[in-house]
This record gives structure tokens, sequence and C-alpha cells, in this order.
């Protein structure tokens, strides 16, 4: 069992003398914001082996938060959980036996956390695809992440923090930057002279992925319901804006393209917008898609996709690897995390951001900050 996992802290508590009190805000129970709480909770009084306790300074939302608060099919957590995948923070203590070769970690170094957790051991962890590990799982997900004052992780998941970067700053970065770095190079390998449409371009995702495209070269069309969402990611690079509350997107896209279409979507929104997406492409487009938070069982016309031959591509997360090199163009100011706000780390402030999300009030990360 990984000493990460909520199953293991549960055990943990029969031994009270290898235990210790940590305050977090977590939820007993699934519902409304409301459900998040501010308690005592029991962990490890010392970190497992092969593992490093980092203190939380900052801890950034994604939808994932809301979906595991209000609680999904299939998926049975030991409450009360704690959330949070994306985790900046302080190294305070070391497992117990040896370091892995070549680590030079010291207690007070600044870290940021790569958030998905895999054994590290099968052919896809040593191939450098670890998202693909069949035990791949995410802090704040299946195990308890950064909704408290610290978290255990493998050392595997330690990055250095840019220096020039606040804490809220660097917890904005991770699975935001990890998933859309995927989608962009990875999957629809983006090159100079590519037009890409961006959906939803307020989100975390569309933020970073607005950006990388961008820097490769494209010509980025970004879609949003809000025009002052639309100012903004014409300010991270996008070329074209369009207000899907009263644009036609596939329509607009054909005009913008000379009736052509886009050589890439960017999609996480599903339903509706996934269907149409696919007629918003060129021949031999690419669509990748790593949500579905409008509906996950979308119409498709098979005809569209193979008489033009366009391309379907599942995207979830990213490599531990890739973040070193989304760090280095952090770091060199080719990228950057965009924070919409930053909130208390308290139950009511947890509860404004969880609602902020909710409500789509967001461009870019919302962030708890102690």
């Amino acid at each position: 069992m990984d000493p990460i996992d909520a199953k293991a802290e549960t055990s943990a508590k029969t031994d009270k003398a290898d235990t210790t009190k940590m305050h977090a805000i977590a939820f007993p129970t699934h519902g409304g914001p409301e459900v998040l709480v501010e308690m005592e909770v029991d962990v490890p009084a010392v970190p497992p082996p092969s593992h490093v306790r980092v203190r939380v300074e900052a801890c950034a939302l994604n939808h994932l938060d809301l979906w595991m608060r209000r609680g999904l099919p299939g998926i049975k957590l030991t409450l009360p959980h704690r959330l949070g995948s994306d985790i900046a923070g302080v190294i305070e203590a070391f497992g117990q036996g040896p370091r892995p070769p070549g680590t030079k970690w010291e207690v007070g170094d600044k870290v940021i956390l790569s958030p998905g957790v895999s054994c590290g051991a099968c052919e896809a962890c040593l191939r450098g695809r670890d998202n693909l590990c069949r035990q791949y799982r995410m802090l704040g997900e299946h195990t308890h992440g950064g909704y408290g004052a610290w978290v255990d992780v493998p050392y595997a998941n330690l990055l250095a923090r840019p220096s020039r970067l606040s804490a809220a700053e660097a917890a904005a970065i991770p699975l935001v930057f990890l998933t859309a770095w995927q989608m962009i190079v990875d999957k629809a390998q983006v090159k100079r002279g590519d037009v890409v449409l961006v959906h939803a371009a307020g989100s975390g995702v569309s933020t970073a992925a607005i950006q990388i495209a961008k820097m490769l070269g494209a010509r980025v069309i970004a879609t949003s319901t809000s025009a002052a969402k639309l100012e903004r990611a014409r300010e991270l690079g996008a070329e074209e804006l369009i207000d899907t509350s009263k644009q036609d997107f596939v329509a607009e896209v054909k005009r913008l393209t000379g009736k052509r279409g886009v050589d890439v979507v960017i999609e996480h929104v599903g339903g509706e917008i996934f269907e149409k997406s696919l007629l918003a492409l060129t021949n031999g487009g690419r669509l990748v898609t790593c949500g579905a938070t409008a509906g996950a069982k979308p119409p498709i016309d098979l005809r569209h996709v193979f008489f033009r031959q366009l391309e379907i591509l599942g995207s979830t997360m990213g490599s531990k690897s890739a973040l070193f090199p989304v760090l280095r163009l952090i770091e060199e100011g080719a990228l950057r995390p965009i924070v919409d706000r930053v909130l208390p780390f308290t139950a009511e402030g947890a509860q404004a951001a969880h609602r902020a999300l909710e409500g789509r009030e967001a461009f870019g990360k919302v962030v708890l900050q102690r």
C-alpha cells in the first residue's frame, strides 16, 4: 500500500504512538462547498521511507476538486478527505532510509510537486510515460492532497521552484501546464504555421495551452462566453477571439480560415462543443480532449472522422519529466502561470474558492495560500 494513500492514514490511527495531529481542510461528507471544514487529522509522525514531507505554502484548485467533493460514481473515498493536486511548499523532513542516488534535496528547499503518483518501476514509468502507469493516481484524488499543513510525497514528485515565483504562482503551474504541454506538444504536435482553436479560454488548461501554442508559432483562436476573458486571452497570445454567447464558433472558424478550418482543437468541455469541434477541423486535423465538463457522451458522425481523416486524441496529465522544460520556460519568461485570485487557507477561503470555480468566475487559477 502506498504510504500517502488515504487508507494508509486510516490504518495508521491504530498506533497512536506513530501518529501526530495536523491541521487541515477536509470534507467529512460529499456535498456543496459548505462541507469543507477545518479539522485536526491523524497523520504519520514521520514521513514514510522513500518519501519527503513538504510544508504546504499554497495549493491551487482544479475542477477535480469540485468533482471529488461532490462525489463521483465508482470512486469511493475514505472520509474525511483532503483535496488539492497543485502544491508549492518547503521541504520539512525526510523519511527513514537511504535517499535515491543523486538527490541533493535539503530541508528548507522550496519546491513544486508533480501531482501524479506512479509506481516508478513498471515499463510505462521507466519509459518516462508515468501517466500511463496502471497504478497512476493524483494527489487529492485517490490520495490525500494539499489541503493540509503538509503532505508526504515520493522523491520523484519534487521539482525546484523557480526563484522568481511566489508560492501562489508556483502552485498555479503543475496540473494545467502538464496537461496543456502533453496536449499541444506531444499529442497534437503543434508546429509553426498551424491554426489552433482553444476552447474555454479562461480555464487553467486553456490559459497554458494558448501560451504554449503561441510560443511554438501557431495562430491561436480562442473561444469563451465572456468578453472580458477573451480580452485577457488576447494578452496571452490569442490572435482571434470568438464569443460563443453571440457567435457560432464553427461558422466563425470557417470565416477566419477562409473555409479551411483549424489544424488542431484543444478541448476539455465535451458535449455539443466536442461534436461541433469536429466540423471546425480541416481535413487531417487533430482534436485533443482532456475533459468532459459539459457532457461525456457527445454524438459523433463517424463519416466526418474517417472520410476527412480526422484524429481524436485523448490526453490525461503528462509525464513528470515535462515539468522540467515547462519550468525552464517559465524561469526564462517565455511562459507564465496565470493566477486569478489568492484566498486564505481557511474553510471560508476554500468554500469561496470552490464557489468561484463553480461559478466560472475565474480567469486562470484560484489559489489557497497560508
